[in-house]
């Protein structure tokens, strides 16, 4: 395994860069010397965090201000990188949307947005940036599914479908990408205290404390630590590892009493 130092100087790209995880993973990355490439939807955070991690950890920093589940996003970044001639060392597909929804109850546009975010962009990106690592020495690629990926529940259908579609993907990419030096892992992350599932500040600070969920910190430095030896999978917490095998068995009427308590009153 490369020590973290041996990356001085490297670029990541990262997306869903401009909060979150994502910009956990930039501080993290920052802090050790590689220069950052993020991309967002958000631009005025953006502008922020980029100008303040330049600032604070004298890196480079090219922001990006890109919706990625436009149909020519990955077109887009592609073109940029060319013509600034930068091939990435680290790839972290971050960027994510999430909803506690009946699919009945989710608009036409926002499933196409689990699509193209989820799936396309992610699918493609990924085999893109491969390509390039494979040209100059190699690389990594991290690539965030989710620990729904094995719990197709009421309410997050769209994103537990699609969360399992990066795991697998990005298991059956690795093995072809295994001797072309490029080094794939899938996170599977469970209970992390971020805004993505709008958890109020105060109950997530709560989790943390009851050690039901880990800080974004915490799941950075770890997960970052298993793509660099090389580790296929990582999935934070024993606790979360246990969960999965209880709540992916549960039967059918289980899962209804779910709905009828949960998800019905919920929307």
């Amino acid at each position: 395994m490369k020590r973290q130092s041996d990356f001085h100087g490297c670029w990541a790209l990262v997306t869903g860069a401009s909060s979150g995880i994502g910009l956990e993973f930039c501080r993290a990355l920052a802090a050790d010397g590689w220069n950052l490439i993020m991309v967002s939807n958000q631009p005025e955070e953006l502008s922020n965090v980029s100008n303040a991690l330049h600032g604070e950890y004298g890196v480079k920093v090219l922001s990006i201000n890109q919706n990625l589940a436009a149909v020519d996003a990955v077109e887009g970044l592609l073109s940029t990188l060319k013509k600034n001639d930068i091939t990435p060392k680290l790839l972290i597909n971050n960027a994510g949307i999430f909803d506690f929804k009946a699919v009945e109850n989710i608009s036409s546009s926002r499933i196409d947005a689990y699509v193209d975010l989820h799936i396309r962009t992610v699918t493609h990106l990924t085999r893109e940036i491969g390509a390039l690592m494979s040209k100059k020495e190699g690389g990594y690629i991290l690539n965030m599914s989710s620990m729904s990926c094995w719990m197709p529940m009421p309410g997050i259908a769209m994103y537990s479908a699609s969360k399992a579609y990066i795991r697998a993907f990005s298991r059956a990419y690795r093995v072809e990408m295994k001797h072309h030096g490029v080094s794939v892992t899938v996170a599977c992350p469970g209970g992390i205290a971020t805004n993505l599932f709008g958890l109020p500040l105060k109950l997530q600070q709560l989790g943390v404390r009851l050690g039901a969920l880990t800080t974004p910190q915490k799941f950075v430095r770890n997960a970052l630590k298993r793509t660099f030896k090389g580790r296929a999978q990582y999935i934070n917490g024993v606790i979360n590892r246990l969960s999965i095998v209880f709540v992916a068995s549960l039967p059918e009427w289980a899962r209804l009493k779910l709905k009828t308590k949960l998800l019905d009153r919920f929307n």
